[in-house]
């Protein structure tokens, strides 16, 4: 069974990733029972946010395959220039 700390410290991650301020603010309250501390709570922010960010960009560039490649990418929510992956 995973240790209630690391349960939190997804949670975070997964309510940034989903744009889910309620679940975020539920889970920011428990982070603070079980004693995370800002630094970790950042940390998982950050994570969460790099998921959402690597959602982005894959519909985004699917999007622009599926309307062969004539598009303009920041119209679809992204850089023209990026290209990377948001994990590397």
């Amino acid at each position: 069974m995973m240790e209630e700390r690391w349960r939190v410290l997804v949670s975070l991650s997964a309510s940034v990733a989903a744009n889910c301020v309620p679940c975020f603010q539920h889970y920011y309250k428990k982070s603070r029972e079980v004693g995370l501390t800002d630094e970790e709570i950042h940390e998982a922010v950050e994570i969460g946010n790099k998921m959402k960010t690597g959602a982005m960009m894959a519909v985004r560039n699917n999007i622009s395959e599926i309307l062969g490649g004539n598009v303009n990418k920041e119209g679809l929510g992204g850089s023209p220039t990026c290209e990377r992956s948001c994990c590397g």
